[in-house]
């Protein structure tokens, strides 16, 4: 039975739960790091705790950091391309924070202690000090890891992010245009430099290699357009993944299966596909 500190600790759980999946990329995995850290909370002195909020941010961060290492090792044999686990955003719009799908694989190629230091201080606010009790760092040199983290993700961090209702709309034109066959329209509706990437984990088929360019995009779906006229894809419902708009469906075969599409300019730039089924455990209904 899941343990259940103070009320006012229990509020708190959704912000420390979307910590750990920032850290970790893995919706279990976070709340598996939450509900140690608040069985670590239930055996501490509590005279000796000043701020129970810090106290369990730095502990949360601990624990991921830990986690990180084996994560790491086993991504490293993982069957193809490797997403994090799809979440969807709040049925009001307005996700948590400006994380989206491309900076979360983009935050992969961080070490574990530039990752920290990244999100504690510039996406959930933690002053340096605090971030520094958090990784066993001297502030200056949190200071400098999530500096150079910034360095490296710059160029992911979303400068205009397309409106929920508008993302949605290219969305649907994207998935009638797939489905359908229309190769036509469907080119109309994607960048020059495209890619696709898929995930499924060794468990369904998949991509093994992310697809590079708008004709290898186009040629991949050409195929699967003539797949569609003997097993149709079925439409699930659209919705905002990771900041992204996309969509539920369940593919041939009664694969179910999640994609994602990064848009800028009006233009499909990147398409992200999720159909390992254990990665897809807690999509809602």
């Amino acid at each position: 039975m899941p343990l259940v500190p103070d009320p006012e600790l229990q509020e708190l759980r959704p912000c420390l739960i979307r910590l750990a999946y920032r850290m970790l990329g893995s919706v279990a995995d976070a709340e598996d790091a939450v509900q140690d850290a608040y069985s670590r909370w239930l055996m501490v002195d509590r005279a000796s705790v000043q701020e129970p909020t810090a106290f369990l941010r730095v502990i949360v961060t601990r624990i991921c950091l830990n986690q990180l290492k084996s994560a790491r090792r086993h991504r490293e044999s993982y069957i193809g391309t490797w997403l994090p686990e799809p979440i969807f955003d709040p049925e009001d719009g307005n996700p948590a924070d400006d994380i989206t799908l491309p900076l979360m694989i983009a935050l992969e190629r961080l070490s574990p202690l530039e990752r920290a230091a990244f999100l504690l201080h510039d996406v959930f606010g933690m002053d340096f000090p605090e971030v520094a009790e958090a990784i066993d760092r001297a502030p200056a040199a949190c200071r400098q890891l999530a500096s150079r983290a910034r360095g490296h993700l710059r160029r992911e961090r979303p400068r205009f992010i397309v409106s929920k209702e508008h993302g949605l709309k290219i969305a649907a034109a994207f998935f009638a245009a797939s489905r359908s066959g229309d190769m036509s329209a469907l080119r109309t509706l994607m960048a020059e430099d495209v890619t696709a990437s898929a995930d499924g984990g060794g468990k369904v088929p998949a991509t093994l290699m992310p697809l590079v360019g708008i004709e290898a995009v186009l040629k991949r779906h050409s195929e699967m357009a003539a797949m569609f006229v003997r097993s149709p894809s079925r439409l699930l419902r659209y919705a905002v993944i990771d900041g992204l708009p996309g969509f539920l469906t369940v593919e041939p075969g009664e694969v179910l299966q999640v994609t994602a599409l990064h848009i800028h300019d009006d233009r499909v730039l990147a398409i992200y596909v999720t159909r390992n089924p254990d990665k897809l455990k807690r999509v809602p209904s």
